[in-house]
Parts: C-alpha cells; sequence; structure tokens
C-alpha cells in the first residue's frame, strides 16, 4: 500500500514538474517568446539610434552654417535667391 503511494505521489509530481516544463513559466515556448519580443526590441532601438545619429548630425548642420538652413529652404519650402530663375521639370 505504501509502495503504491508512493508511486502515486512521483507520477503526480512528474506530471506536475513536465507540465510546468513545457506549458508554465520559463518553459520553451514562454523563454522563446521572450527571445522574440527581446530581438523585436533590439531591432526598434537600432532604428532609433540611427534616427538620432541622423538628428544629431542635422542639428550640427543646421547650428554651424546657413548651408544647411538654405538647403532646407530650398528643398521644403521651395524659396529661391535672389535674380534666380525656379524651373521645374515635370516627367509625363
Amino acid at each position: 500500500m505504501a509502495s503504491k503511494l508512493i508511486i502515486a505521489i512521483l507520477v503526480v509530481l512528474t506530471v506536475y514538474l513536465q507540465a510546468r516544463f513545457w506549458i508554465g513559466e520559463g518553459s520553451f515556448a514562454h523563454v522563446d517568446a521572450l527571445t522574440h519580443q527581446l530581438d523585436k526590441k533590439l531591432a526598434e532601438n537600432e532604428q532609433k539610434k540611427f534616427r538620432n545619429r541622423v538628428l544629431k548630425a542635422e542639428i550640427i548642420d543646421l547650428r554651424e552654417g546657413l548651408d544647411a538652413v538654405e538647403e532646407r529652404a530650398r528643398t521644403e519650402f521651395g524659396l529661391i535667391k535672389e535674380d534666380e530663375t525656379f524651373i521645374l521639370l515635370v516627367n509625363d
């Protein structure tokens, strides 16, 4: 009788541990999901680092000279200098 009780306890314990191993927190599925989240966040961080470098370079250009300001005025606002003629080429 005692051996059957010990076997039953071991079976229940084994089933419980296997369930936690495959399904619960810390399981393969959980670790895999966390790994995918980490990879996604690292990729987002790289994109943001690149964007920050671009913005920092643009800020430095704007602080150091008027060339960047002139270029931005020309491209974004379509401004031209005095005595210049604006020509717009349109493809059909």
